[in-house]
């Protein structure tokens, strides 16, 4: 279970890093072919994204858009799961800010499983992010 742990944590930090560093080319090659996401807008459910192809161009979006950033707060793995506490920052001067949490699943090295929540019930949050995320920016 250790190796396992560590794995995990090894490619969660690279996802991490993806964002916090606004290059969705770390993102390449972490994941997996059935993965499913869902994001943390619009509120209350999010919206569902399968596939590799699906997740990757979603996530590349919002990594490499400059207009938000993200920091992390905390990373945890357990064996094949993952808790990201993270804070984005966005708006005029990134002025604004939100908190909120991924829980991941890692299997085979690779990410299946992302779900996205945030403490918010603030509009404009939805908005900074679907704007990050419809960008033809990839």
């Amino acid at each position: 279970m250790k190796t396992t742990t560590s794995r995990t944590l090894q490619i969660i930090q690279r996802f991490n890093r993806a964002f916090v560093q606004h290059d969705g080319s770390l993102l390449d090659g972490l994941i997996a072919e059935d993965c499913v996401m869902e994001s943390v807008e619009p509120a209350p459910d999010g919206t569902r994204y399968i596939g590799r192809d699906a997740c990757l161009e979603f996530w590349q979006k919002l990594a490499n858009n400059r207009d938000g950033a993200f920091a992390d707060e905390d990373i945890v793995a357990i064996d094949d799961r993952a808790i990201i506490r993270w804070r984005y920052r966005f708006g005029p001067g990134l002025s604004q800010s939100v908190r909120g949490v991924n829980v991941m699943r890692v299997r085979d090295g690779l990410i299946m499983e992302a779900l996205g929540y945030v403490k918010s019930g603030d509009a404009s949050v939805a908005t900074a992010v679907r704007s990050a995320t419809t960008s033809s920016d990839a």
